[in-house]
């Protein structure tokens, strides 16, 4: 058995290169061997979001807090809530972040393939956000 107790990891900002706005990663466990499952708690302010990215072996984030906007490609911009659960699929395009004037929290789950959890894409512009 092992415990991570709250706040024994430092908080980390998301890096500009992935992100749009101010983002903060609370990383919450990284599985060892065999084992490949990670999750962090991500928290978007008002108007930040990811860049299009795909998993290898999909994600699913957990809302916990606020509100906010999620896409596939070719879809439409989805809002979510608390309590929301969002799934993509293997390699499928997408980006999530918060609402234009609301923040947002997600715990987002994702597994590695050969070491590699996410490739990451262009920017979202404002245009495809809905602003």
């Amino acid at each position: 058995m092992e415990i991570k107790r709250a706040g024994s990891q430092p908080s980390a900002k998301g890096p500009a290169d992935w992100f749009t706005g101010t983002v903060r990663i609370d990383a919450l466990f990284q599985s060892n061997a065999p084992a490949r499952t990670a999750a962090a708690s991500v928290t978007f302010e008002p108007g930040a979001r990811t860049a299009w990215h795909t998993h290898p072996l999909g994600q699913t984030l957990i809302v916990t807090a606020g509100g906010g906007r999620a896409q596939r490609e070719g879809g439409p911009v989805e809002e979510i809530r608390p309590g929301d659960v969002v799934s993509f699929a293997p390699g499928e395009k997408h980006w999530h972040g918060a609402a234009p004037a609301t923040a947002m929290t997600h715990i987002a789950v994702h597994e590695q393939l050969n070491g590699k959890a996410v490739d990451w894409m262009e920017k979202v512009s404002d245009e495809q956000y809905g602003r």
